[in-house]
């Protein structure tokens, strides 16, 4: 919103490449968790004969031998991925790294930052490249997802970045 603007500053290129670093080590632990997850019960269905080895002696073998189940972890863990950064940006505006950095997402109009607009706005950040354009608009410091997702990315005060005062900022 307006005000928040008035607040806080925008973010510049290089405090946002900060923070998608951050998150980009801690996407990589989630996706890697959500494969082991789906992996093991890959495994404990096979070991148990509720899905079929295909010949096969050992599950792994049958994993990596077939690009359904392969392709099944894959959707599993970016959707869990793509899942943690929904979440962090529809409850609270900020991700793990975003928060290391004191970056807060907030909507230029009235409407809440919903899940629709939070996966309009990582659908249009083209994995980190539409943040690129903050190089180039140096007046609006506005990234490609923000134009098109009608959000702001701030740099917030060591006093607001805490969660007590996200209600204050709600307003």
């Amino acid at each position: 919103m307006a005000e928040q603007t008035e607040t806080f500053p925008r973010a510049g290129f290089f405090r946002r490449l900060a923070a998608m670093i951050y998150d980009a080590l801690v996407a990589v632990a989630v996706f890697m968790v959500a494969g082991i997850l789906v992996t093991v019960v890959l495994i404990l269905l096979l070991e148990n004969a509720v899905l079929d080895k295909q010949g096969y002696q050992h599950s792994m073998e049958v994993i990596g031998q077939s690009h359904l189940y392969r392709g099944i972890i894959f959707a599993w863990s970016v959707a869990w991925v793509l899942g943690f950064f929904l979440w962090f940006w529809r409850n609270g505006g900020q991700t793990i790294g975003m928060r290391a950095w004191r970056l807060r997402l907030f909507s230029t109009d009235d409407r809440p930052l919903g899940y629709g607009r939070a996966l309009l706005r990582l659908v249009c950040s083209l994995g980190g490249l539409g943040s690129l354009l903050v190089l180039l608009d140096f007046k609006h410091k506005q990234s490609l997802q923000d134009r098109l997702a009608g959000t702001e990315m701030l740099v917030l005060s060591k006093d607001a970045n805490h969660h007590k005062a996200w209600q204050d900022l709600q307003g």
